[in-house]
């Protein structure tokens, strides 16, 4: 008996699976080459350094959900929790900044984080990003937030709610830390035993406690928000104007800090209600201080990252219908099982999606599978058609039923050509 099983929090997807996937993935990246966005690909596998220096040493991430080890060399090696970090440090070890210092990128492919697995989210998942590198504007912010708001919409995805805040630069963040860390000192024996642990680690995150006792506790705490400097309120208030002028709704959330250590300024969230208690489909911010800490020039960015796995959950039944085959080649016969290879490759080339039939079966079992495909034709080569050098094509209409069959010669490709853009591609 084979007991050989894959890893908890890892699945396998199946090709009846996988048509959604790929029908969901296909629109998104029509939606990202419509925005003028590049694709990016970073190793699965980095220095476990990077994520340190770029995410943080005591986020949840890196001390709790990390899959780390040591390699054959002795070096700390890391499976990528997120791609941000990632990305940073492609563009700083590749001089992309020295001579394009605006980029648009996007990244697409699978993370790793130990934690408990549950719907929509499991230790291996799939995650989309895009960053936009050196745009500081305001604008840039609107834009990356429309861009995944435009996404999910054209998905079908119901119940949207985004949820935006800002966490002010460095310098609010540290007045409001000072004033924030005197009330957590003396309401430290009320907050959950979570809380209390992250006092002296990343005192920001209790703000997104989810205990109800520390959010009930934390309503008289001091706010960041009365902490921002006059330009941080100005760009928060032309934030929401962009949003309004676009017909973005948006609700704000002051408790949205997200929980990385690298974001500055916008942060934000969009939700569905369709997913309950995981309701976040996406979430962002900007980051203008991370490539300087991580040895790079000084450059703004901002960017979001959307986990596929919810994004499948949420996506419409009408994403898992398969294309259907345009053409099923019938076989029997040594020549015919030769000419219907070659003529399989031929059709391909007309970007038909064409079967083969490989199994050698009679001419009924073939028919039969063909049926249950429903192709919108087929084609018979027999015996008989493989000694005249032809071949029967049979077109099929939406009901199944049979139209007029054709008899077209191998070797006269223009009447085939005429038969595929009349039947199947002008259709």
């Amino acid at each position: 008996m084979n007991n050989l099983k894959n890893l908890r929090g890892t699945v396998d997807l199946l090709p009846d699976q996988l048509i959604k996937w790929q029908n969901v993935e296909k629109i998104v990246l029509e939606q990202l080459a419509r925005a003028s966005i590049n694709e990016i690909r970073t190793p699965i596998l980095e220095m476990t350094e990077l994520f340190i220096r770029g995410i943080g040493e005591e986020t949840d991430v890196v001390s709790k959900e990390m899959y780390t080890f040591k390699d054959r060399g002795e070096r700390s090696c890391t499976l990528r929790p997120e791609g941000t970090a990632s990305v940073a440090r492609a563009l700083i070890q590749n001089g992309m900044l020295s001579n394009h210092p605006l980029q648009k990128l996007w990244y697409m492919g699978p993370m790793f984080r130990y934690e408990r697995p549950q719907a929509g989210r499991q230790r291996q998942f799939h995650q989309l990003g895009v960053e936009f590198i050196g745009y500081d504007s305001v604008r840039s912010d609107v834009e990356i937030i429309a861009l995944a708001w435009d996404i999910l919409g054209k998905l079908g995805i119901k119940e949207l709610n985004l949820e935006i805040n800002t966490l002010g630069d460095l310098n609010d963040r540290l007045n409001f830390q000072k004033s924030f860390l005197k009330w957590l000192e003396i309401n430290k024996n009320s907050l959950d035993l979570d809380s209390q642990n992250r006092i002296c680690k990343n005192p920001l995150r209790i703000l997104d406690s989810k205990n109800v006792q520390t959010q009930k506790l934390l309503e008289n705490a001091p706010k960041l928000f009365n902490f921002l400097s006059e330009k941080s309120r100005k760009r928060y208030s032309n934030l929401k104007k962009n949003l309004e002028v676009l017909k973005i709704p948006y609700v704000e959330n002051f408790k949205l800090v997200r929980g990385l250590d690298y974001y500055t300024h916008t942060a934000f969230e969009i939700t569905s209600g369709s997913l309950g208690s995981q309701a976040t489909v996406c979430g962002g911010g900007r980051y203008d201080d991370l490539i300087k800490q991580m040895g790079g020039p000084n450059t703004p960015a901002i960017g979001f990252a959307i986990g596929l796995e919810r994004l499948i959950l949420l996506a419409g039944r009408e994403f898992e219908i398969p294309r259907n085959t345009d053409i099923y080649i019938i076989n029997q016969g040594l020549i015919a099982e030769s000419l219907a290879m070659d003529l399989s490759r031929k059709l391909r080339n007309y970007d038909l999606l064409v079967e083969l039939d490989l199994s050698g079966a009679s001419f009924s079992k073939q028919f039969k599978k063909a049926n249950k495909l429903k192709p919108k034709s087929i084609i018979v080569i027999g015996d008989d058609e493989a000694v005249n050098g032809e071949f029967i094509i049979r077109l099929f209409d939406q009901s199944g039923n049979r139209n007029e069959q054709e008899i077209i010669s191998f070797e006269n490709d223009i009447k085939l050509e005429n038969w595929i853009n009349k039947n199947l591609l002008l259709n």
